[in-house]
């Protein structure tokens, strides 16, 4: 069922669906590893760490906020349930228990890289038929690179 009519032909239509329900999979995924991180982060960097972990949680709800609301607005209902998540993100495993700081740092660098990696390939396959959704793609992907940059930055 459509509640709402695409501008989009049906083959564009599926291909940006993939695109955005992608997308907002992969940053619940990352708000919700950085936030996992964020609770049990220990260390000597444990303040500086805590606070970008929160950083990272305020981009990835930011646009998963906007990527579920550009889906609507091509009548793609977006989907973040847990269960979807957890079976579609493209993210590792989080550790469990405690994090020394290194090792949270380190986290942050695998998933802010994994999530870049997919949303670039989200920006090559939106070009053509939605340049809209891949001007998104655009910004998340500028915002996650720096996020990206500072935590490598944090472990030299």
């Amino acid at each position: 069922m459509y509640v709402v009519k695409s501008p989009l032909s049906d083959a564009n239509l599926k291909t940006v669906s993939e695109a955005l329900q992608g997308a907002l999979v992969d940053l619940v995924d990352l708000a919700l590893v950085a936030k996992q991180i964020h609770w049990n982060v220990v260390g000597p960097r444990f303040r500086s760490v805590h606070l970008q972990l929160d950083e990272v949680v305020d981009t990835a709800r930011k646009y998963s906020d906007t990527v579920a609301e550009r889906a609507a607005a091509l009548g793609i209902s977006p989907d973040g349930r847990a269960a979807t998540v957890a079976v579609g993100s493209g993210i590792g495993v989080t550790p469990e228990g405690w994090v020394d700081d290194t090792t949270a740092v380190g986290t942050l660098v695998d998933a802010l890289g994994a999530v870049i990696v997919r949303m670039r390939e989200r920006i090559e396959t939106t070009g053509e038929p939605d340049p809209v959704s891949q001007d998104i793609f655009i910004g998340i992907t500028a915002d996650l690179e720096k996020h990206h940059w500072m935590f490598q930055a944090e472990n030299g």
